[in-house]
């Protein structure tokens, strides 16, 4: 049996678990891209035990009738009213007469998929209104799917096995974050699609950390970021980063030190300079952790990372985690979210590593490298960095290239693709994070000096590991 066939009979073969499940019942509203969630129900048998309605509402006029008018079509905005309607519609239909012995769920979704001479991007909006015991109030489960390939017929398989892999995730597999987010995914090729948004609320949920399950995206492979904002609220990037220039700087932030956020306050000093008025008022701040700085091993400590997030957000910091390696990857990544202005912060040290002979597995190598970094208006913002064996003050305009690559740095510089950021607080210059992990650990208090009130939690969480 091939892949695509094993893939069919495992969705219809939860589509069919679904239907024989006598305490869940519900309706399907999809726009946008056919019934494809439902049609999976259809195929399998014993679809009455499980599809109260289907409704597809594709004229506006309709649409607008049914749920009320809304700024855009496919947003979370007309996910949340088609959720309030056709949920409500099915308690007050349904409620007296089976309510005791059925949890109810409203799946919605709404959808641009591929149309003539459509170039993209293809999105979806994907909800469900649901109860986690008969006669509770609902609880919500929201999530936002970038749709990779060009096709349209694809996209619909897509989003037809993902809605029931959600419904059975939800219902059957909701008591342990990794095993749900895999189950949304299960049986399906990571080049179709990409999940960059999910979130719990509602009956259940309120002590519920949505920060969690959006690293578990990431871990699990579904997503390459996910975004916090300092409130605490995971984000959607393309929504919340559209037209907004942003000033980005990577790290581990083991502990959140004072040089980082002297660091991004000088960037960002220099980043408005370059700024009309209007954009001032629109750039945001976003810390970055790679995946790779979070695993220990194979696992995460869920306790320190949400130590570092509250860290950063206590500095008024968003917080990107990601599974790029590379700044080239993380340029076109950004790239996606906005058209404006990128300032991506880095020290001297940094800058060194990009410059070193470690592109011979990329196509077209550093040259091309190069090309993808500084797409659109991202541009380097080069802090000064000192370098402890000689002593020496190095800056962007001092900084030595490798001699080979001494012409592709000048241009770079006379391009303004880097841009070197004044001198700023020189004692920290002296202390690594890694020394400053050190002091911790030691019992050096000196550590004070370099690391703000808010990593206090932090602190405490990398003394306990050495006890």
């Amino acid at each position: 049996m091939d892949s695509f066939t094993q893939t069919l009979a495992a969705t219809q073969e939860k589509a069919f678990e679904i239907n024989m499940d006598k305490g869940v019942y519900g309706s399907f509203a999809e726009i946008g891209a056919g019934q494809e969630t439902a049609n999976w129900f259809f195929r399998s048998s014993g679809a009455a035990g499980t599809v109260a309605k289907t409704i597809s509402a594709y004229d506006m006029t309709v649409s607008d009738t049914l749920y009320g008018q809304a700024r855009r079509y496919v947003s979370e905005e007309r996910l949340k009213q088609m959720m309030d309607y056709e949920y409500a519609q099915l308690v007050k239909r349904l409620g007296e007469k089976r309510g005791k012995d059925t949890c109810f769920f409203s799946f919605c979704n709404t959808v641009k998929a591929k149309g003539y001479r459509d170039n993209g991007p293809w999105s979806a909006w994907i909800g469900v209104r649901f109860q986690l015991k008969p006669e509770l109030p609902p609880s919500d489960f929201v999530m936002h799917v970038r749709l990779l390939v060009p096709d349209h017929d694809m996209q619909m398989r897509v989003l037809g096995i993902l809605g029931v892999n959600l419904l059975y995730a939800l219902f059957y597999k909701r008591d342990r974050m990794e095993q749900f987010v895999m189950s949304v995914g299960d049986n399906l090729d990571r080049a179709f699609y990409e999940i960059d948004f999910m979130r719990f609320s509602g009956n259940g949920f309120g002590m519920f950390d949505n920060r969690i399950l959006a690293m578990e995206l990431v871990r699990c492979g579904l997503s390459s970021s996910t975004l916090i904002s300092p409130d605490g609220t995971v984000v959607q990037p393309a929504d919340y980063l559209y037209k907004r220039p942003i000033v980005l700087m990577r790290g581990s932030f083991r502990p959140v030190c004072n040089i980082h956020l002297e660091m991004m306050d000088s960037v960002r000093s220099k980043f408005l300079e370059s700024l009309s008025q209007e954009q001032h008022e629109r750039v945001v701040d976003i810390c970055e952790i790679s995946l790779s700085n979070l695993l220990r091993g194979e696992q995460v400590d869920l306790l320190e990372f949400l130590d570092r997030v509250d860290a950063l957000a206590a500095e008024g910091k968003m917080v990107m985690v990601t599974n790029i390696a590379r700044f080239h990857r993380l340029s076109t990544l950004l790239s996606q979210y906005t058209r404006e202005p990128v300032a991506i912060a880095l020290s001297i040290g940094l800058l060194n590593e990009i410059f070193k002979d470690k592109w011979a597995d990329t196509p077209g190598g550093i040259l091309a490298t190069m090309g993808h970094i500084f797409v659109n208006q991202t541009k380097f913002y080069v802090t000064p960095w000192i370098n402890r064996t000689t002593g020496e003050f190095v800056t962007a305009g001092t900084y030595r290239a490798p001699e080979k690559y001494h012409y592709l740095y000048r241009h770079l510089r006379e391009t303004g693709c880097i841009i070197e950021v004044p001198y700023f607080n020189q004692k920290l210059l002296f202390q690594t994070p890694r020394d400053i992990v050190r002091m911790i650990t030691s019992g050096d208090e000196s550590w004070r000096d370099y690391v703000p009130e808010s990593a206090s939690r932090m602190i405490e969480h990398i003394k306990e590991e050495q006890k």
